[in-house]
This record gives C-alpha cells, sequence and structure tokens, in this order.
C-alpha cells in the first residue's frame, strides 16, 4: 500500500488560523502552539529586559524581539517561527511583518508541548538556517543549554549561573526563579 503524503502547507496558511490559534511552520509541516505558562512568561521577560537593557547601555546596533514574532526562515513559504526571544542585528531583515532571515540570537524556553520540536527540529532548523547563537531554556530541568553555531561549542548551565552570551563577549545572562 503506498504512503499518504500530507501536503505541505505554506505561511499563507498560518495567515489563515482562527483568531487566537498560533502555529509555527517548518519545511512545510505545521506545530501548533500552546499558551505559555506564567513561568515560561516570567523567564521571557526577564531575559529580554536584560539583553535590551545591554544593548542600549552599549549603543548597540541590535534589537530584541519577543513571541508573538515571526521569523521567516530561509526565501520560501514553507518556514515561519514564532521564538521566544530573537535578537536581530540586521536591520535590513525587519519590516511589518517579521523578520526575514536567521536573527542573530534565538533563546526557546521549553514547555511540556514543546520540547522535542526546541532540542530536535528547531535546533537542526536554526543551525542551518545562519542564525549564530541558540539557548533552550528548560524550567523543568532547570537548565540552559547554549549552542554557538559560529564557534561549534555546546554547554549546560544550571539556573543561577551566569551564562556567557556568545554574540557578545563579556555579558552574561543569569536566570533566577
Amino acid at each position: 500500500m503506498p504512503l499518504i503524503r500530507e501536503e505541505m502547507k505554506t505561511i499563507d496558511y498560518i495567515y489563515a488560523l482562527p483568531e487566537g490559534e498560533r502555529a509555527e511552520l517548518i519545511d512545510g509541516a505545521i506545530y501548533d502552539m500552546t499558551p505559555p505558562s506564567v513561568n515560561h512568561q516570567r523567564i521571557a521577560r526577564e531575559l529580554s529586559a536584560d539583553l535590551t537593557n545591554y544593548i542600549r547601555k552599549n549603543n548597540g546596533k541590535c534589537e530584541v524581539f519577543f513571541a508573538p514574532f515571526a521569523v521567516f526562515l530561509g526565501n520560501d513559504e514553507y518556514n515561519y517561527v514564532e521564538p521566544d526571544i530573537a535578537v536581530i542585528c540586521d536591520k535590513n531583515k525587519i519590516d511589518d511583518k517579521g523578520c526575514h532571515g536567521a536573527p542573530d540570537f534565538i533563546i526557546e524556553i521549553v514547555s511540556p508541548s514543546s520540547r522535542n520540536m526546541d532540542y530536535m527540529i528547531k535546533l537542526f532548523k536554526y543551525r542551518s538556517a545562519g542564525v549564530r547563537e541558540y539557548w533552550i531554556v528548560d524550567p523543568d530541568k532547570q537548565m540552559v543549554r547554549t549552542y554557538n553555531f559560529i564557534k561549534n561549542e555546546t554547554a549546560e548551565f544550571t539556573f543561577n549561573e551566569s551564562i556567557p552570551v556568545g554574540i557578545y563577549p563579556g555579558f552574561e545572562l543569569k536566570i533566577s526563579m
């Protein structure tokens, strides 16, 4: 019996979702998103604020965005993600719809429903799309796994440890709950 191939979706499918529904699109496959927990939101808020303050204090050219914020990975109609936090240093990638191309730095905060997505699917997709640095923040394990794709380095940190930010040498972030 032949396998039935599911039709690849495009970004138009994302824009046609009913109000309040969110999903991501990776290589034409749809991944539904559940609303984040309060703890998830607190972590995202603090990390976004720390990054924004650092960039402002140092007159940086990068900008911090947080979900829901559209990132169109690649130049196709089959990849659309909403990272929890995205740092974008090339203003030419940003327009009213979102970011077109790979952000410089992405942070995903793991939810029970996003574990496989963040640790496997997005890890591969972000690396191949040209993201320079990717962090996976896991509140259940109170761990942060960092990937510096430029230096081909991976590290793990516990919450409350200072975590070096690869795109900003000398700058560190700490997650406390």
